[in-house]
């Protein structure tokens, strides 16, 4: 793990280099963040660094300055198929929270398809993020591995400075985020899904979308996620 290092992408070189590894992880069809415009985002603000071995880019994450000076949006985050199980997608926003902090932002806003259990295992598991807001069908018609699906997202809201967040940043990993389990679990593998019954996916996008806006209706919350019964935890 030492010999990762993780730092502020510099020249034009990394940021095709970023590009270049958005295609790898999103497909084809996806359009990524052009190296050009992540080198101006960065010159005015904003974050896009790396995780690297040597020279070679790994992982990427990018994050935008919003109306507030206290919030920033995490755009994307991503980490090449080879390097998955190293742990850099959690260290890349650890990274994230220590650039943040170091700059008076406290909190940071991102979405993420609330259907994928990796996602939701890092980013309400590990991270210690929340979310009280449904967005239906937020990008409309994707390509790329969202195709053929309504690109439903959850939103997200990472508070640096809390308790329990800082003890994960610590590295804490046995904590308890209480509420009730919502009785609905995420599929194993969304991607195999998708490629195996179309139709099932959507229904069950169709069941957690209905689930979740009820509950979050309601003033309720997602607060944790339970790795292994794939099940949000609601407060």
């Amino acid at each position: 793990m030492s010999a990762f290092v993780f730092r502020d992408l510099s020249g034009m070189d990394e940021f095709r280099a970023a590009e270049d590894l958005q295609r790898s992880v999103w497909g084809a069809g996806d359009q990524p963040d052009p190296a050009d415009l992540m080198m101006v985002v960065q010159g005015l603000g904003g974050l896009v660094g790396g995780a690297f071995a040597g020279e070679v880019l790994l992982g990427y994450i990018f994050g935008l300055p919003s109306r507030d000076p206290a919030v920033q949006h995490s755009h994307r985050l991503a980490v090449l198929s080879e390097a998955r199980g190293l742990g850099l997608g959690v260290r890349l926003k650890f990274y994230q929270r220590q650039w943040c902090l170091a700059r008076g932002i406290s909190t940071v806003q991102w979405t993420y398809d609330p259907l994928r259990p990796i996602n939701a295992a890092l980013n309400i598991h590990r991270l210690g993020a929340q979310s009280g807001r449904y967005l239906v069908d937020y990008y409309g018609a994707m390509a790329g591995i969202n195709r053929g699906i309504a690109s439903d997202r959850l939103l997200v809201d990472w508070a640096l400075e809390a308790p329990r967040v800082a003890a994960l940043a610590l590295g804490e990993t046995d904590l308890t985020a209480g509420g009730e389990l919502l009785p609905l679990a995420l599929p194993q593998d969304l991607d195999a899904l998708l490629a195996q019954d179309m139709a099932a996916a959507s229904a069950l996008r169709m069941q957690l979308r209905q689930a979740l806006q009820k509950r979050m209706a309601q003033g309720q919350r997602i607060v944790g996620y339970d790795k292994q019964s794939r099940c949000y935890r609601l407060a």
